[in-house]
């Protein structure tokens, strides 16, 4: 799944080719949280309107609404699996499995890449105390740091897809 909102020209990218991973990094940058970014970069191609799943992901960004937790860009990331392949009927354990098989693969790459899930290990600072959260923010952090791991969540996303 490769965002083509600008197009391609006969199989190669032309200069406006926006991937995924782009959408992404845009929204994040817009001022939305790490999971809306990642989660509503996906979501029109599967069915859910951007704007929706922007509120619907909101609350789990900065490791899930400041507790320093899973990191928002993984959490958006697992939105993004839930919708395409979870289970909708009774039944259907074969979409369980590929839920959680494809979500070990996502969480195994971005650990990997980042060394961990967890916003509090991937930033060094607990953002559920006040005064890390504005130490964190006073380093520029959630802009340096947390644009690429929102990238890293939509490049591996459209890899496994």
């Amino acid at each position: 799944m490769r965002g083509q909102r600008f197009g391609e020209k006969n199989g190669n990218k032309d200069d406006g080719f926006m991937t995924k991973s782009d959408d992404a990094y845009r929204c994040f940058m817009g001022r939305f949280t790490c999971s809306a970014a990642v989660f509503s970069a996906f979501s029109d191609d599967l069915g859910l309107d951007p704007d929706t799943a922007k509120k619907i992901a909101c609350g789990f960004g900065a490791g899930i609404s400041k507790t320093g937790n899973i990191c928002g860009a993984v959490s958006g990331g697992v939105m993004v699996i839930g919708l395409k392949y979870g289970k909708t009927h009774e039944g259907d354990d074969a979409a369980t499995e590929k839920t959680r098989a494809l979500t070990s693969q996502f969480i195994h790459a971005f650990t990997e890449k980042n060394g961990s899930i967890c916003c509090t290990e991937l930033l060094g600072y607990d953002l559920s105390d006040p005064a890390a959260y504005a130490s964190a923010q006073k380093s520029g952090l959630f802009m340096t740091t947390c644009p690429a791991l929102v990238k890293d969540a939509a490049d591996i996303l459209e890899r496994i897809l």
